[in-house]
């Protein structure tokens, strides 16, 4: 559009006058209750323009989460709504979205908007598998997703996203390297510059400078939202992550099982530690369905999430079933949102990341670089 049609197009439009915009605010509200957000757009503040064109009611509502596939349901919903006004000609309805962004990183990472750190108390508890599943579902909704698969022992990602072995970053000046690029996702990882079977040996400072590395000399470009794939524990690299980043917030993923949950709580108390905000927990392997009589039960325990996110103020984001599914298609390179995006897991995993999304947008959660000390005994 040049610059005289914007002139034209600002001119011809007028605010409504305050009784008519209160009347079409109250139908806003009454009309749709975001269920990511958990208000009406009117309270969640996200009416971003009112006004009249020609007779033209139009309605812009800007959204702090990608929303590409809810984006129809919530035009479709208050166009009906409005359209019962009188006075108005016609009515359109624009949804839009923009993702705030946590300032404060350096380098290349500066132009990341959210870090959020996927972490696990313990191995084995499918921290990979939502991570790569969560950030597909984010790139599908309308964001720019990578992610750091910071796991240099044992690298998942370039397997759960099916890189052919022997992928390498291409390099620039021997020093920068550009990310690969699947399924529209970034993705670095230690697992595309050694082969499947050479085992990396390194002690912590090794690994620690290794994956500063990864994170200062990869040219990330500009993103909504990179995710972290964590190692287990609180280990070297996790405390060399919260000093080189700033992370907008980390999910702790765990199973109902009480073991699980002890090292879980430990990784809690290690993002307070260095002021790295809860987003949220997810359970995986909550509940298994017997695929020949159909009983479901929980094999893991039961409430383990719900109960660890009630004692940390936090939210349980999702809870996702032991399902042969979600393993077959993690090992064939092809996750389960991808092959199958409308099955029930995937919709649960969408309703995960757009609420991870809502919660990582919150006003707050802007974390300074933290401060850490080591004190020797």
């Amino acid at each position: 559009m040049s610059f005289l049609q914007k002139l034209f197009r600002k001119s011809s439009e007028k605010p409504l006058e305050e009784e008519a915009r209160v009347r079409v605010e109250q139908v806003i509200a009454r009309a749709y209750i975001d269920p990511y957000l958990g208000a009406d757009f009117f309270s969640a503040q996200a009416i971003k323009r009112i006004c009249q064109r020609n007779g033209q009611l139009r309605v812009t509502i800007e959204l702090n989460y990608p929303a590409l596939s809810v984006r129809p349901t919530i035009t479709n919903i208050l166009y009906l709504a409005l359209k019962r006004l009188d006075g108005f000609d016609d009515v359109i309805v624009d949804v839009q979205w923009k993702i705030p962004a946590h300032l404060g990183q350096r380098q290349e990472a500066s132009r990341i908007k959210n870090i959020i750190a996927i972490s696990s108390g313990k191995g084995g508890v499918g921290k990979s598998t939502a991570t790569v599943n969560l950030a597909l579902v984010l790139a599908a909704e309308g964001a720019s997703v990578g992610i750091l698969d910071a796991d240099v022992y044992g690298p998942s990602q370039p397997k759960l996203l099916g890189i052919p072995e022997g992928t390498t970053p291409q390099s620039r000046d021997m020093r920068y390297y550009a990310p690969i690029t699947v399924y529209g996702l970034k993705v670095m990882s230690m697992g595309l510059m050694v082969t499947e079977k050479t085992p990396l040996m390194w002690r912590g400072p090794v690994a620690s400078e290794t994956i500063q590395q990864l994170i200062n000399q990869t040219l990330w470009g500009d993103m909504d939202y990179l995710l972290v794939d964590m190692p287990p524990g609180t280990g070297d690299i996790h405390i060399t992550l919260a000093q080189t980043l700033v992370i907008a917030g980390a999910v702790v993923v765990t199973t109902p099982q009480d073991i699980a949950l002890l090292d879980a709580k430990k990784g809690i108390d290690m993002f307070n530690t260095v002021d790295v905000p809860l987003l949220g927990i997810i359970e995986n392997m909550a509940t298994h369905t017997c695929t020949q009589c159909g009983h479901t039960e929980h094999i893991f325990g039961q409430h383990g999430g719900e109960s660890i996110a009630r004692e940390n103020q936090s939210e349980l984001l999702g809870s996702l079933p032991l399902d042969i599914k979600i393993r077959e298609q993690a090992d064939a390179g092809l996750p389960i949102v991808l092959a199958d995006p409308g099955s029930e897991i995937s919709l649960m995993y969408k309703e995960i990341a757009l609420r991870l999304a809502v919660n990582v947008a919150q006003p707050g959660l802007i974390t300074p670089l933290p401060k850490i000390t080591f004190i020797n005994d």
